[in-house]
C-alpha cells in the first residue's frame, strides 16, 4: 500500500468539488497516520465552508451498526441466526422460511417497501410516480414501522427465501428493528445505541431525535436525478421512513473508528464477524449483482481487495465507509449532494464527471492510486 499523500488526497478531494459535489470530506487512516480534508461549502447560501469534523446523515451504513447489534443478541443466546422470524414475529412475518441471516444478507426474497409506499401512503420515493412536489409534501411526515414492513411482506416476492441472488430490500432492516424491539424490551435505536454504538466509544454517532441534524452539520442537496435543478435542500427531514436501516448520523472519524473495531473483533466475536463477511449474490439497487455478508460487504473497487465496510445515501448526501481487514488502511468520505446523475431515455443513470473523481479519490485513499 502506498503511504499517505497529503497533497495528492487533497487534490483529489478538491477535484470532487470542481465536478459538481458543494462540499465533500474525508479521513484516511494508515494506522496511526492520519490524514482528514474537504473541500467546498457546506451551505451554497451562506458559502461557509466544509469540514472534516462535521456531522452527517450516513444512510445505509446503519445496516452495519443494526446487524452487528442483532449478531451481539445472537451471541447471548436471545435469537438464533438461522431461526425461522416468524419463531419471534410471527404476525410480521408468516410461514417458516425466512431466517434471520436471511434478513440480515437480503436472502429473505421479501420485496423493498419503498415503490410500494406512494400508491398505499401517497409518498415517496417511487422514480416512476413522484414529483419533487412529493418531498416537500413528506418531509415530516412520520411513518409506521410496521406500515411499512406490511408493505413489503405483502409485494410480490422478489424471489425464494435462500436463494441466489438475493435483493437488496430496506424492509429486512426494519424487521430487524422490530426483532431487536421483540427481545431486548427497548426500541431498536436504543438496543444499537448501547450494544454498539457506546460499545465503540463513539461520541459523535447517534440516530436523530428530530428532523435535523444536531450539532455541526452540512446542508444535504438533493438532485433526483435532474428534476430538482438547481438541487435542493433537504438536510431537514424526519428520518423514520426508513428507521434502523438509514437514519443513523455520525462522522467520518467515528465511522473509521467503528469499522477498525469492528474488524478487529472487538465488537462482535471472531465468530460472529466470519459470519459477516461470508458473503452471497445480491442485487443492488442500482441493479448490479454485488457480493454482500451480514451488513458488511467488500470494496467493489477494482484494485481494492481486503476492504469491507458499506456505503449509504440520504436525500441529498452520500457516505462511504470501507477499512481493510488486515492492514491499517481505512477510508471514511461524505459528500453533500446526492442523485447527480441523470437518466437516458430508458430510465438508467447516465455517467457524471463526479463518479469518475470520486473512484480516483476512493482508489487513491485506499492506497491504490
Amino acid at each position: 500500500m502506498q503511504i499517505l499523500d497529503s497533497a495528492a488526497l487533497s487534490a483529489a478531494l478538491e477535484r470532487i468539488h470542481e465536478a459538481g459535489v458543494p462540499g465533500v470530506f474525508a479521513e484516511v487512516r494508515d494506522g496511526d497516520d492520519v490524514w482528514r480534508g474537504a473541500a467546498g461549502v457546506a451551505d451554497l447560501d451562506t458559502r461557509a465552508p466544509v469540514t472534516a469534523e462535521l456531522r452527517h446523515r450516513v444512510g445505509s451504513i446503519t445496516k452495519t451498526f443494526t446487524a452487528a447489534a442483532v449478531l451481539r443478541q445472537v451471541e447471548a443466546g436471545r435469537l438464533g441466526l438461522d431461526t425461522p422470524v416468524a419463531r419471534y414475529l410471527p404476525k410480521l412475518v408468516p410461514g417458516d422460511t425466512i431466517t434471520v441471516r436471511m434478513l440480515i444478507n437480503h436472502t429473505s426474497g421479501l420485496a423493498e417497501y419503498l415503490p410500494y409506499a406512494y400508491p398505499s401512503l401517497k409518498a415517496f420515493p417511487d422514480l416512476a410516480n413522484t414529483t419533487p412536489q412529493s418531498f416537500d409534501d413528506h418531509r415530516f411526515t412520520r411513518f409506521d414501522a410496521l406500515e411499512l414492513i406490511r408493505l413489503g411482506v405483502d409485494a410480490p416476492r422478489t424471489g425464494n427465501p435462500g436463494g441466489s441472488p438475493g435483493f437488496y430490500s430496506n424492509t429486512n432492516y426494519l424487521l430487524l428493528g422490530e426483532l431487536l424491539a421483540h427481545v431486548t424490551g427497548t426500541t431498536a435505536e436504543d438496543c444499537i445505541t448501547r450494544d454498539v454504538i457506546e460499545r465503540a466509544g463513539l461520541r459523535d454517532t447517534g440516530f436523530p431525535t428530530g428532523t435535523e441534524v444536531e450539532g455541526p452539520h452540512s446542508r444535504l442537496y438533493e438532485s433526483w436525478f435532474g428534476l430538482l435543478d438547481p438541487p435542493r435542500d433537504y438536510s431537514v427531514f424526519d428520518m423514520s421512513w426508513v428507521g434502523p436501516a438509514a437514519a443513523l448520523i455520525s462522522t467520518v472519524a467515528d465511522l473509521n473508528r467503528f469499522y477498525r473495531l469492528l474488524l478487529d473483533g472487538e465488537i462482535v466475536s471472531q465468530e460472529s464477524l466470519a459470519q459477516m463477511r461470508n458473503t452471497v449474490k445480491v442485487v443492488s439497487q442500482e441493479g448490479r449483482i454485488i457480493d454482500y455478508g451480514l451488513g458488511l460487504h467488500p470494496a467493489e473497487t477494482p484494485g481494492g481487495p481486503g476492504f469491507w465496510g458499506h456505503g449509504g445515501t440520504v436525500w441529498g448526501g452520500g457516505a462511504l465507509a470501507m477499512t481493510h481487514a488486515e492492514d491499517r488502511r481505512q477510508l471514511a468520505l461524505a459528500v453533500n449532494r446526492q442523485r447527480w446523475n441523470e437518466l437516458d431515455d430508458a430510465g438508467r443513470p447516465q455517467p457524471h464527471p463526479i463518479d469518475h473523481a470520486l473512484a480516483a479519490f476512493t482508489r487513491l485513499a485506499m492506497g491504490q492510486g
